[in-house]
């Protein structure tokens, strides 16, 4: 039946057919159609993990604009002095944001292709050699890039660019992104309720989306909070870049989702017992 209905098309339009066809039986023999429990499951955790590689991309281009704003030496002059690899590492972190900005604002297939191919490279680079940002991403960046590529990957077709999620998932890389971005700049002086440091805001703030989802949909908050662990390895290696190669802060961060797990799972029992 496929090659009778595809007989007629040009070879390009046959050619995507059949890589259509293979890749949903491949997605069927690996339980991640959409009306499997592994499918709903990343369709809930793409977003997020796109949101995710924004924020770290989008905090390491705030801070090396800052940089460059703030020194006393020509903008040319630092620019005709950078490091090619850092140019580089700067480019597919723009990607990342640009890609992760169309797919969250409706143009999901685009989106999410700039979005992969910016963190396809930054895992490219690292293998090439090319260990940016001090030597603290160490072989971790590349293996994060490639878990967020999975995840942005395994969402089922039909199920992406949710827009409750999406919108849901753009506001928490807005509320991760922004305040970080005025204290590190020094525009804002007063206190935040947490500190800014170590990377600890942006993973709060994934927390708290994984809550509010869990307590929308009334459920244990298992399955929201479990999402959120898959979509947060950005933020656990930025968080690592941050602290100097630290783990203290990235465990912390890993416990704080096992404890806002635990909180929202009772809060939901208490809840339906009254």
């Amino acid at each position: 039946m496929h090659r009778e209905m595809t007989a007629d098309m040009p070879w390009p339009a046959r050619l995507r057919a059949d890589a259509d066809l293979a890749a949903h039986a491949l997605r069927v023999r690996l339980g991640l159609d959409s009306a499997s429990p592994a499918g709903r499951f990343f369709a809930l955790a793409a977003p997020f993990a796109l949101a995710a590689g924004a924020v770290a991309g989008g905090l390491h281009l705030a801070r090396w604009y800052a940089g460059l704003v703030l020194s006393p030496a020509p903008i040319w002059v630092q620019l005709s002095t950078m490091g090619g690899a850092w140019a580089l590492y700067l480019l597919f972190s723009l990607l990342v944001c640009v890609g992760a900005v169309m797919a969250l604002t409706g143009r999901w297939g685009p989106g999410a292709g700039v979005a992969v191919c910016g963190l396809l490279g930054k895992a490219v680079q690292w293998v090439a050699g090319a260990h940016v940002y001090d030597g603290y991403d160490g072989v971790i960046a590349p293996v994060v890039a490639l878990l967020t590529v999975a995840v942005v990957l395994a969402c089922p077709p039909d199920r992406r660019g949710d827009r409750k999620l999406s919108v849901a998932a753009g506001a928490m890389a807005a509320a991760g992104w922004f305040p970080v971005v005025v204290v590190n700049a020094g525009a804002y002086t007063g206190a935040l309720p947490v500190s800014t440091d170590y990377g600890a805001w942006p993973m709060l703030v994934l927390v708290f989306a994984g809550a509010v989802l869990a307590l929308r949909a009334r459920s244990s908050g298992l399955r929201e909070m479990a999402a959120m662990a898959v979509a947060c390895p950005p933020l656990v290696a930025y968080s690592y870049a941050t602290a100097w190669g630290d783990l203290r802060p990235v465990l912390g961060t890993l416990v704080l989702l096992s404890v806002a797990g635990a909180l929202t799972t009772f809060f939901q029992a208490v809840r339906r017992r009254r």
